[in-house]
């Protein structure tokens, strides 16, 4: 089976652990410090703290933006839940905006719909969703206008770019995951990125029960702290991320070719955006039989999202008119896209979908032609 995730870590990765290991330093130590210098330079910005997942790091900071009870923060239905909880989990109220039919990235006309409509909003938080880009120059011009912060949630984006930035330095603070599937990983582990000096030590006092120093603590905080084993992880993971990256957007360029005849929409790389492609998803109205068709022939595939936040049962009561979202939960499939994938296996990726035909019973595999 071609798998749809394959974290590739290696002997560097043993050795940088082994390192830690031998240091006596395993909590939050300077292997934490060299893994945030790191990735605060390959972002672009003047601050990074890590913490110990992608939804510690949103969480954290909203809390150090002052995101609480009776503030309401913008964000899309279409997304992992933990960009919602998240805003939750701070004692906000997450307010959803469909998302464009192109990329499935939240819509800034629908964000533009409900800061027109309500006073309370404080924040919007896009993702970039399977590692592209949301369109930050209007997202961006609307949170000035509003006076609101915006946040991005670069869980999937890890090194992405949007007219030439990388994502994580454009609004006020990025938030990033290095859960195991993800363009890099350190296990588990979450980064925010930021240029504002007090924003980052908030974020950093929040995560550390709120210390000043010592045993002196100034505010209420939880341990959201990074060890330095995942650290150190993360660290040799970074050096190899453009190669990682390079990989996925070849394997995307390749997919896009060979299927732009298939019977699945391919994703859409709009001018002056570079996606990551930490997922590959096609749309397709017969799903469950694509995704049969695949199996069949050995080729793992996911569906993300099959239900979108508003419709969870955690969010009963929470309603969202978002029917770009809605329809995009029926048809996505993400293909296998990571860098470990071989040549060979990518154009049998590539030769599975397109032989995939819609209405047809298509489970059993062609038989294979023997050589005489």
């Amino acid at each position: 089976m071609i798998r749809i995730a394959a974290p590739d870590v290696g002997e560097v990765e043993l050795d940088a652990v082994r390192d830690v290991i031998e240091s006596g330093q395993l909590a939050d130590g300077p292997a934490v410090r060299r893994f945030e210098d790191a990735f605060a330079n390959i972002c672009g910005t003047e601050y990074a703290v890590a913490t110990t997942n992608g939804t510690t790091a949103l969480h954290a900071t909203f809390e150090a933006l002052g995101v609480g009870e009776g503030d309401a923060v913008i964000t899309t239905p279409f997304s992992f839940v933990a960009s919602a909880n998240a805003v939750r989990l701070a004692g906000a109220e997450p307010v959803f905006a469909d998302v464009e039919p192109e990329t499935l990235t939240i819509d800034p006309s629908a964000v533009a719909d409900i800061l027109a409509e309500r006073d309370d909003v404080v924040a919007v938080l896009p993702v970039h969703l399977y590692g592209m880009p949301a369109e930050m120059d209007r997202l961006q011009a609307l949170a000035d206008a509003h006076d609101v912060a915006l946040v991005e949630d670069a869980a999937q984006a890890h090194g992405a770019r949007y007219q030439g930035e990388v994502v994580g330095s454009i609004g006020d603070a990025g938030c990033f995951s290095f859960y195991p599937t993800k363009n890099a990983t350190s296990a588990e582990g979450g980064m925010v990125t930021t240029d504002d000096p007090d924003l980052a030590e908030r974020v950093r006092r929040f995560c550390d029960h709120g210390r000043v120093a010592g045993y002196e603590h100034a505010a209420v905080g939880h341990n959201f702290r990074l060890t330095s084993v995942c650290a150190a992880i993360g660290r040799a993971q970074l050096d190899r991320l453009p190669s990682f990256n390079l990989a996925r957007r070849g394997n995307a360029a390749y997919l896009n070719d060979r299927l732009a005849d298939a019977a699945v929409e391919t994703p859409t790389e709009r001018p002056g955006v570079r996606p990551v492609y930490h997922q590959y998803t096609v749309r397709t109205d017969d799903r469950e039989a694509l995704a049969t068709h695949l199996e069949a022939r050995g080729v793992d595939s996911a569906v993300y999202y099959p239900t979108p936040i508003h419709q969870q049962p955690a969010y009963d009561g929470y309603d969202a008119d978002a029917p770009v979202a809605d329809r995009a939960a029926d048809r996505v499939l993400s293909l296998p896209i990571h860098p470990g994938l071989s040549v060979a296996e990518i154009r049998e990726i590539a030769r599975a979908v397109e032989t995939f035909d819609p209405g047809v019973d298509t489970a059993a595999p062609e038989p294979e032609v023997m050589d005489s």
